[in-house]
């Protein structure tokens, strides 16, 4: 059971990915890749619950599937309230979702602290100049653009902090 939950792991972490390359060059994340992630999770919320030996734990316990919930939930609150305030797109609200999901109650904490460390470097990227060395780079390309137009891809921002609080909740995947 534990290769299924890993193989889960391993394409969600691929879609993840996906979401964020999609957003950067964009500023889109696919609904369908929104929904491969939660499919996924409850492939592998499934799984969770056929290998454990106490349900009623696995179901309601902060650290089961219910603290997944409740961290998914509460994350996808709070980008349903960003995206009304316009401080967010439609899908970075969305994203959120998924990745409450994953992470789960006990990796909010660290989710936070990536999130805001993500934000700050995010920031200095957009504040510091290129080299020029660089410039003919299509990656530093697209930096200029997002810097011209104002408009930060946060699920760029937001997956990174997931994918290093998995790594820390699990280890590599």
């Amino acid at each position: 059971m534990t290769e299924i939950i890993n193989i889960i792991t391993a394409i969600s972490i691929l879609i993840f990915l996906y979401a964020a390359w999609s957003d950067f060059r964009s500023w889109k994340i696919p609904n369908a890749a929104i929904l491969a992630l939660l499919v996924l999770y409850c492939l592998r919320a499934a799984v969770k619950l056929l290998a454990t030996g106490d349900v009623g734990a696995e179901l309601f316990s902060s650290a089961g599937l219910g603290g997944d919930v409740g961290a998914g939930l509460l994350l996808f609150t709070l980008g349903i309230v960003l995206w009304a305030l316009g401080l967010f797109g439609a899908g970075d609200a969305k994203l959120f979702l998924p990745i409450g999901l994953f992470i789960g109650w006990h990796g909010m904490l660290p989710f936070a602290i990536f999130l805001l460390i993500g934000g700050v470097l995010a920031l200095l990227a957009l504040r510091l100049p290129m080299p020029l060395q660089l410039a003919h780079l299509s990656v530093v390309m697209r930096i200029e653009e997002i810097r011209a137009t104002r408009k930060v891809p946060y699920g760029v921002i937001m997956v990174i902090a997931a994918l290093s609080t998995l790594v820390l909740r699990y280890g590599t995947p």
